[in-house]
């Protein structure tokens, strides 16, 4: 049975005072939620604990957004996965394009950031998608195809997210048509040893759009950016018809 999951990523977003703000609107919203829906939060590091104290007891799981390697070492602004599990955080999202663009973030490190959460009992979520130049050249099937090959050597598909998040939809307001992102999600699922991973779209996602997305039978729930820092869009998303 593959899980529904609904993650909000945060990005560089909100102090720990707009942390508290917004879950005194947004916790409210959970209690119409169905049994099946699991919800993630994944805030900057210096929210993780405070959130960690906040979220007991509630229906939101935390999740991190990143992870390192390494048990410990000289490696200068990394987190290190049992520093997270310390703190009650059980998600971790590897791979983003953002780390993958800006931080030189390769399908090798990846892979060991992914095995690295599992060793110490984190699910990560893995973050594959195409830019607009390769989705123009027709090359969107032959990069995710590669990704995955490439990320998940040796990775447990037992306990694993992944994401499908075209990056020329990531913040433009250029939503991947839903039943594009189904097809590609498909074709994601046809690559995987274990086919009941839940597979999440990002990319762009909306209260507004997020009906149609999650009508699509291959989509098991959205990696959520902007619309996740608002109480009342977020909780429009968790609550989806």
């Amino acid at each position: 049975m593959r899980k529904i999951v609904i993650a909000g990523n945060w990005k560089m977003f909100k102090t720990q005072a707009e942390t508290q703000d917004f879950l005194r609107g947004f916790l409210p919203h959970l209690d119409e939620m169905p049994e099946e829906r699991e919800v993630l939060l994944c805030p900057p590091f210096t929210d993780l604990n405070i959130l960690s104290q906040s979220l007991h007891g509630s229906r939101v799981q935390l999740g991190a957004q990143n992870v390192h390697w390494e048990d410990s070492g000289a490696y200068t602004g990394e987190i290190a996965a049992q520093m997270l599990t310390e703190i009650g955080v059980r998600y971790v999202i590897v791979g983003h394009s953002e780390r993958r663009q800006f931080f030189g973030e390769t399908d090798e490190t990846v892979n060991l950031r992914l095995k690295a959460a599992q060793k110490h009992g984190l699910t990560p979520v893995l973050c594959v998608g195409e830019t607009k130049q390769q989705r123009d050249a027709g090359q969107t099937e032959s990069l995710i195809t590669t990704q995955l090959d490439k990320d998940l050597v040796n990775v447990d598909q037992d306990n694993l997210i992944i994401a499908y998040e075209p990056i020329w939809a990531i913040g433009t307001g250029d939503t991947c048509e839903a039943t594009e992102a189904n097809r590609v999600i498909g074709l994601i699922r046809s690559q995987l040893k274990n086919t009941n991973v839940s597979i999440q779209y990002g990319g762009s996602v909306k209260p507004n759009n997020i009906d149609e997305i999650m009508a699509q039978p291959e989509i098991d729930g959205v990696l959520v950016g902007g619309a996740s820092l608002e109480p009342e869009s977020f909780a429009r998303i968790v609550n989806y018809q």
